[in-house]
């Protein structure tokens, strides 16, 4: 068991057994990409993804150079019709069960909705993505990513329907940052207390939350991060990812990183947030993703960075030699 409330080790608790995602990329687009404010500077429209969609890219390594021309995305994709939507949905799942079933011979699957904004339409037509993706077996769980700016009373109300089909249903929130400085330079398009309200309102109506947060944005303070714990800390989440910066192809950090104005966190940089992060969070909180993953060849910055076993063994031997522990410093 390692030193911090493992995902892994939730579900098996939970389930009695190990149950994996399919992530699935529904069409969507995102409001912040699409209403002239540019996006997230860090976004690169791919990134969020699952990996074993992004078929083009398997020809990559990790040893893969940097290519500054690939990460286009198309945020035009939720302007096709409702049913070649679906049909891909329906395609992902089935090639999804295969791929986690022939990998790790589980049949015991959540259905994940991943990429981009998997909030950002009508309610009725969420309705028919949400039923289709769910008529094509049985899952454990429904995770629907999404922003905090676009989650409605009315999408909270259809989300919280599907309790009756699944174990559980998860809706992700990205906060990166609980600073309101850190969110502008980031261009996230919302405040920290719009992601509050979101999560007040998706867990008062029975919803699990997680969240995602970034460590190692560019002037990002010690005081900075101790207020991404607190909040975090005083908020109904039940679920965190940690993402370590990264400088991608085609977004508006690249820039900034090629005039040598900005960097990524280092592997060291980033334990040591890490650690310090883990042992002020609450120890109830499950710990969803620790790293960034993204491919080397759209990598732009920090290139010089172990894989994710590397990185929770490192992890892990750091936490034990200080004999420290999720929450250990915690004072709520």
């Amino acid at each position: 068991m390692p030193p911090w409330n493992s995902y892994k080790e939730h579900l098996v608790s939970l389930y009695g057994e190990p149950v994996y995602r399919i992530g699935i990329d529904g069409g969507f687009s995102c409001p912040n990409r699409e209403n002239g404010n540019g996006g997230c500077v860090y976004c690169d429209a791919l990134g969020a993804s699952a990996a074993w969609l992004r078929t083009s890219e398997s020809s990559f390594r990790r040893s893969s150079p940097f290519e500054e021309t690939i990460g286009q995305g198309d945020c035009g994709r939720s302007r096709l019709p409702l049913r070649e939507r679906i049909g891909a949905i329906e395609k992902q799942i089935e090639k999804g069960r295969d791929f986690i079933l022939r990998r790790y011979g589980s049949r015991r699957v959540s259905l994940y909705f991943q990429a981009f904004t998997n909030t950002y339409a009508p309610v009725q037509d969420l309705k028919k993505l949400y039923d289709a993706a769910l008529d094509c077996g049985d899952f454990t769980e429904l995770i629907v990513s999404t922003r905090p700016d676009c989650l409605t009373d009315e999408t909270i109300a259809l989300l919280a329907s599907y309790r009756d089909r699944v174990d559980e249903v998860w809706v992700e929130l990205g906060l990166q940052s609980a600073s309101d400085r850190l969110l502008r330079m980031m261009n996230r398009g919302h405040d920290v207390s719009c992601w509050q309200d979101a999560v007040s309102r998706a867990s008062g109506s029975g919803l699990k939350v997680g969240a995602h947060v970034i460590l190692g944005f560019p002037t990002e303070t010690d005081e900075d991060q101790a207020l991404t714990v607190e909040t975090i800390n005083r908020s109904a989440v039940s679920a965190l990812k940690i993402h370590n910066l990264n400088i991608t192809a085609r977004t508006a950090l690249l820039g900034d990183y090629f005039k040598g104005e900005i960097t990524a966190p280092s592997f060291e940089r980033h334990l040591q947030s890490t650690v310090l992060f883990l042992r002020r969070l609450r120890p109830d909180i499950v710990i969803e993703r620790l790293i960034c993953e993204t491919p080397a060849h759209r990598l732009a910055s920090p290139r010089q960075f172990p894989d994710k076993s590397a990185f929770l063994r490192a992890l892990e031997q750091r936490m034990r030699q200080k004999g420290a522990y999720q929450g250990d410093l915690c004072a709520n």
